[in-house]
Protein backbone atom coordinates (compact mmCIF):
# COMPACT_ATOMS: atom_id res chain seq x y z
CA UNK A 1 0.00 0.00 0.00
CA UNK A 2 1.58 3.64 -1.29
CA UNK A 3 0.19 5.99 1.17
CA UNK A 4 1.97 9.33 2.38
CA UNK A 5 1.80 10.45 5.48
CA UNK A 6 1.09 14.39 6.42
CA UNK A 7 0.84 16.34 9.77
CA UNK A 8 -0.52 19.37 9.71
CA UNK A 9 -2.48 22.07 11.55
CA UNK A 10 -6.21 21.89 11.40
CA UNK A 11 -6.50 24.44 8.85
CA UNK A 12 -4.89 22.45 6.20
CA UNK A 13 -7.87 20.02 6.59
CA UNK A 14 -10.81 22.32 6.48
CA UNK A 15 -9.80 24.60 3.71
CA UNK A 16 -8.80 21.12 1.54
CA UNK A 17 -10.98 19.06 -0.53
CA UNK A 18 -8.20 16.17 0.18
CA UNK A 19 -10.09 14.65 3.47
CA UNK A 20 -13.46 15.55 2.62
CA UNK A 21 -14.04 11.17 2.41
CA UNK A 22 -11.31 11.30 5.14
CA UNK A 23 -12.91 8.78 8.32
CA UNK A 24 -10.92 8.81 11.54
CA UNK A 25 -8.81 5.89 12.83
CA UNK A 26 -8.09 5.79 16.43
CA UNK A 27 -4.27 4.32 16.86
CA UNK A 28 -2.98 3.24 20.28
CA UNK A 29 0.67 2.23 20.59
CA UNK A 30 3.31 1.99 23.47
CA UNK A 31 3.47 5.87 23.48
CA UNK A 32 -0.52 6.75 23.74
CA UNK A 33 -3.51 7.22 21.30
CA UNK A 34 -3.23 8.97 18.21
CA UNK A 35 -6.20 10.01 16.01
CA UNK A 36 -5.54 9.28 11.79
CA UNK A 37 -7.54 10.80 9.41
CA UNK A 38 -7.51 8.26 6.37
CA UNK A 39 -8.37 8.81 2.85
CA UNK A 40 -6.86 6.18 0.05
CA UNK A 41 -3.84 8.27 -0.42
CA UNK A 42 -3.53 10.16 2.65
CA UNK A 43 -2.77 9.71 6.36
CA UNK A 44 -3.12 12.69 8.41
CA UNK A 45 -2.47 13.84 11.80
CA UNK A 46 -3.93 17.02 13.13
CA UNK A 47 -0.58 17.82 15.53
CA UNK A 48 -2.45 20.48 17.54
CA UNK A 49 -5.75 17.99 17.45
CA UNK A 50 -9.12 18.61 16.27
CA UNK A 51 -11.05 19.97 19.14
CA UNK A 52 -10.92 23.98 18.92
CA UNK A 53 -12.09 23.88 22.63
CA UNK A 54 -8.81 21.56 23.31
CA UNK A 55 -5.83 23.16 21.20
CA UNK A 56 -3.10 20.91 22.17
CA UNK A 57 0.43 23.35 22.44
CA UNK A 58 3.45 22.05 21.43
CA UNK A 59 5.22 21.32 24.35
CA UNK A 60 2.54 18.72 25.17
CA UNK A 61 2.07 17.35 21.54
CA UNK A 62 2.78 13.52 22.06
CA UNK A 63 5.06 12.93 18.88
CA UNK A 64 6.18 9.63 19.54
CA UNK A 65 2.22 8.31 19.42
CA UNK A 66 1.59 10.21 16.41
CA UNK A 67 5.12 9.22 14.61
CA UNK A 68 4.20 5.38 15.39
CA UNK A 69 1.12 5.61 14.00
CA UNK A 70 1.58 6.74 11.09
CA UNK A 71 4.57 3.90 10.76
CA UNK A 72 2.13 1.22 12.54
CA UNK A 73 -0.07 2.53 9.19
CA UNK A 74 2.45 1.82 6.80
CA UNK A 75 3.17 5.31 5.83
CA UNK A 76 6.17 5.10 2.91
CA UNK A 77 7.19 9.11 3.98
CA UNK A 78 5.96 12.24 5.86
CA UNK A 79 5.33 15.86 4.65
CA UNK A 80 5.49 17.48 7.59
CA UNK A 81 3.33 21.32 7.57
CA UNK A 82 4.59 23.88 9.65
CA UNK A 83 3.88 27.36 10.75
CA UNK A 84 6.82 29.36 11.76
CA UNK A 85 8.23 33.12 12.02
CA UNK A 86 10.81 34.50 10.01
CA UNK A 87 14.26 35.35 11.21
CA UNK A 88 15.48 37.54 8.07
CA UNK A 89 13.61 40.27 6.66
CA UNK A 90 13.99 39.20 3.33
CA UNK A 91 11.79 36.06 3.60
CA UNK A 92 8.57 37.77 4.13
CA UNK A 93 5.11 36.37 5.54
CA UNK A 94 3.30 35.07 3.13
CA UNK A 95 6.62 32.94 1.59
CA UNK A 96 7.42 29.15 1.80
CA UNK A 97 10.85 27.71 2.99
CA UNK A 98 11.79 24.00 2.35
CA UNK A 99 14.74 23.39 5.34
CA UNK A 100 17.57 21.48 4.26
CA UNK A 101 18.40 21.94 8.34
CA UNK A 102 17.61 22.61 11.67
CA UNK A 103 18.63 23.61 15.38
CA UNK A 104 16.97 23.04 18.61
CA UNK A 105 18.71 23.48 22.01
CA UNK A 106 16.16 22.04 24.21
CA UNK A 107 15.79 18.44 24.46
CA UNK A 108 14.45 16.43 21.95
CA UNK A 109 12.14 13.59 22.23
CA UNK A 110 13.17 10.16 21.62
CA UNK A 111 11.21 6.91 21.47
CA UNK A 112 14.08 5.04 22.91
CA UNK A 113 13.82 4.25 27.08
CA UNK A 114 17.20 2.43 26.98
CA UNK A 115 20.17 1.41 24.62
CA UNK A 116 19.20 3.92 22.40
CA UNK A 117 20.70 4.52 18.75
CA UNK A 118 22.70 7.40 18.53
CA UNK A 119 21.16 8.82 15.06
CA UNK A 120 22.56 11.77 13.16
CA UNK A 121 19.40 13.91 12.83
CA UNK A 122 18.51 15.14 9.21
CA UNK A 123 15.25 16.56 6.81
CA UNK A 124 15.38 13.29 3.80
CA UNK A 125 16.75 15.14 1.01
CA UNK A 126 14.16 12.68 -1.32
CA UNK A 127 11.50 14.05 -0.07
CA UNK A 128 12.53 17.83 0.01
CA UNK A 129 13.60 17.45 -3.32
CA UNK A 130 10.04 16.23 -4.24
CA UNK A 131 8.55 19.38 -2.58
CA UNK A 132 10.71 21.64 -4.23
CA UNK A 133 9.81 20.18 -8.06
CA UNK A 134 6.19 19.73 -6.65
CA UNK A 135 6.06 23.62 -6.35
CA UNK A 136 7.97 24.40 -9.69
CA UNK A 137 5.47 22.38 -11.37
CA UNK A 138 2.86 24.77 -10.02
CA UNK A 139 4.91 27.86 -10.51
CA UNK A 140 4.67 28.02 -6.61
CA UNK A 141 7.90 29.89 -5.37
CA UNK A 142 9.70 28.27 -2.60
CA UNK A 143 12.96 28.75 -0.67
CA UNK A 144 14.91 25.76 -1.29
CA UNK A 145 17.22 25.99 1.67
CA UNK A 146 16.94 27.15 5.22
CA UNK A 147 18.31 26.40 8.74
CA UNK A 148 15.05 25.92 11.34
CA UNK A 149 15.71 26.87 14.94
CA UNK A 150 13.28 25.16 17.05
CA UNK A 151 12.13 27.15 20.49
CA UNK A 152 10.08 24.82 23.07
CA UNK A 153 7.17 27.10 23.40
CA UNK A 154 4.13 27.57 23.92
CA UNK A 155 5.59 31.67 24.66
CA UNK A 156 6.74 33.17 21.56
CA UNK A 157 10.27 34.59 21.88
CA UNK A 158 11.73 37.70 23.19
CA UNK A 159 13.42 40.09 20.72
CA UNK A 160 17.02 39.55 21.94
CA UNK A 161 16.46 35.69 21.53
CA UNK A 162 15.07 36.72 17.79
CA UNK A 163 18.46 38.69 17.00
CA UNK A 164 20.42 35.91 18.52
CA UNK A 165 18.46 33.26 16.23
CA UNK A 166 18.84 35.65 13.34
CA UNK A 167 22.81 34.79 13.21
CA UNK A 168 22.36 30.99 12.76
CA UNK A 169 19.05 30.33 11.41
CA UNK A 170 16.22 31.79 8.89
CA UNK A 171 12.93 30.39 10.61
CA UNK A 172 11.75 29.67 13.83
CA UNK A 173 8.88 27.17 14.94
CA UNK A 174 8.26 24.95 17.70
CA UNK A 175 7.63 21.33 16.30
CA UNK A 176 9.12 20.76 13.03
CA UNK A 177 12.73 19.28 14.80
CA UNK A 178 11.23 16.81 17.12
CA UNK A 179 9.22 15.23 14.56
CA UNK A 180 11.89 14.88 12.40
CA UNK A 181 13.96 13.44 15.16
CA UNK A 182 11.48 10.54 15.90
CA UNK A 183 10.74 9.97 12.02
CA UNK A 184 14.40 9.59 11.31
CA UNK A 185 14.41 6.99 14.39
CA UNK A 186 11.53 5.30 13.20
CA UNK A 187 13.14 5.12 9.86
CA UNK A 188 10.36 6.81 8.29
CA UNK A 189 11.59 9.86 5.00
CA UNK A 190 10.47 12.95 6.65
CA UNK A 191 10.83 16.77 5.24
CA UNK A 192 8.61 19.68 5.83
CA UNK A 193 6.88 22.69 4.04
CA UNK A 194 7.06 25.88 6.21
CA UNK A 195 4.93 28.63 5.62
CA UNK A 196 6.29 32.07 7.01
CA UNK A 197 3.07 33.29 9.45
CA UNK A 198 4.84 36.62 10.67
CA UNK A 199 8.24 38.19 11.63
CA UNK A 200 9.72 37.18 14.77
CA UNK A 201 9.20 39.72 17.38
CA UNK A 202 10.89 42.92 17.00
CA UNK A 203 12.36 42.14 13.58
CA UNK A 204 9.72 44.90 12.18
CA UNK A 205 8.25 47.51 14.02
CA UNK A 206 4.75 46.29 14.02
CA UNK A 207 4.05 44.72 16.94
CA UNK A 208 3.73 40.72 17.36
CA UNK A 209 0.45 39.22 18.10
CA UNK A 210 -0.84 35.40 18.12
CA UNK A 211 -4.39 37.01 16.06
CA UNK A 212 -2.09 38.34 12.95
CA UNK A 213 -0.34 34.55 12.95
CA UNK A 214 -3.02 33.10 12.48
CA UNK A 215 -4.41 35.43 10.04
CA UNK A 216 -1.49 35.07 8.37
CA UNK A 217 -1.61 30.85 8.83
CA UNK A 218 -5.17 30.89 7.00
CA UNK A 219 -4.32 32.95 4.42
CA UNK A 220 -0.77 30.50 3.37
CA UNK A 221 -3.32 27.57 3.81
CA UNK A 222 -4.33 27.75 0.54
CA UNK A 223 -0.59 27.94 -1.03
CA UNK A 224 0.52 24.38 1.30
CA UNK A 225 -2.89 22.76 -0.22
CA UNK A 226 -1.52 23.66 -3.86
CA UNK A 227 1.83 22.62 -2.92
CA UNK A 228 0.46 19.19 -1.51
CA UNK A 229 -1.71 18.44 -4.02
CA UNK A 230 1.16 18.39 -6.81
CA UNK A 231 2.99 16.43 -4.36
CA UNK A 232 0.89 13.63 -4.29
CA UNK A 233 0.47 13.63 -7.99
CA UNK A 234 4.44 12.84 -8.25
CA UNK A 235 4.74 10.93 -5.09
CA UNK A 236 1.94 8.78 -7.28
CA UNK A 237 3.96 8.79 -10.35
CA UNK A 238 7.01 7.45 -8.36
CA UNK A 239 5.22 5.00 -7.20
CA UNK A 240 3.69 3.72 -10.38
CA UNK A 241 7.19 3.87 -11.70
CA UNK A 242 8.47 1.99 -8.64
CA UNK A 243 5.88 -0.81 -9.35
CA UNK A 244 6.34 -1.20 -12.45
CA UNK A 245 10.07 -1.33 -12.36
CA UNK A 246 9.45 -4.31 -9.95
CA UNK A 247 7.08 -6.03 -12.33
CA UNK A 248 9.08 -5.79 -15.05
CA UNK A 249 12.34 -7.64 -12.88
CA UNK A 250 9.77 -10.17 -11.46
CA UNK A 251 8.68 -11.39 -14.99
CA UNK A 252 12.34 -11.21 -16.45
CA UNK A 253 13.19 -13.77 -13.53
Amino acid sequence: MNILGVISTKLVMERSDLFKNSSVKMMKNEFGKASVFLTDKIALILRHGNNPHNHVLPHRINYHANLRALKDIGVSEIVGINSTGSLKKSLRPGMIVVPDDFITLTASPTIYKNNPVHITPSLNENVRQKIIKAALKTDLKVVKKGTYWQTQGPRLETKAEIKMMAHFADIVGMTMANEAVIAMELGIPYASVCSIDNFGNGLVEEPLTVAEIFKSTRKNADLVIQLLKSYLNLYFQEARTIHRRQYHLAFKG
